[in-house]
């Protein structure tokens, strides 16, 4: 979101988001950990709508989905974002523990 913005500022823009239309999956990791602003929800809806239905996505995101509504300043376009992503999308819940800590186990095994 950060290149698109300075993208836009720039005069890559437009190039920026024909890459992401092209990539053949896009992974969107820690999706909203901040709040996202009015232009990161547009930018955001740019490269979902280029997306949909044509390629695929990976939402990853420590904040659960219901909660990713009012994560989004703006609503309409939040609900406008969040129809492409989940219209046929697949949800996976991940539960335990933070694989990023290191397990005693791990350590031994390691040494």
């Amino acid at each position: 979101m950060d290149d698109l913005s300075l993208g836009r500022a720039d005069g890559r823009y437009v190039r920026l988001l024909a890459g992401l239309a092209r990539v053949a999956l896009l992974v969107l990791d820690d999706f909203l950990i901040t709040p996202a602003g009015v232009e990161a929800c547009r930018d955001l809806l740019e490269v979902v709508e280029d997306r949909s239905q044509l390629r695929s996505t990976i939402v990853v995101s420590q904040l659960p989905p219901e909660k990713w509504l009012s994560a989004m300043s703006d609503p309409t376009l939040a609900e406008a974002v969040l129809d492409r992503l989940l219209q046929s999308s697949h949800r996976i819940a991940m539960k335990g523990p933070s694989m990023r800590k290191r397990q005693p186990a791990q350590e031994e095994a390691t040494a």
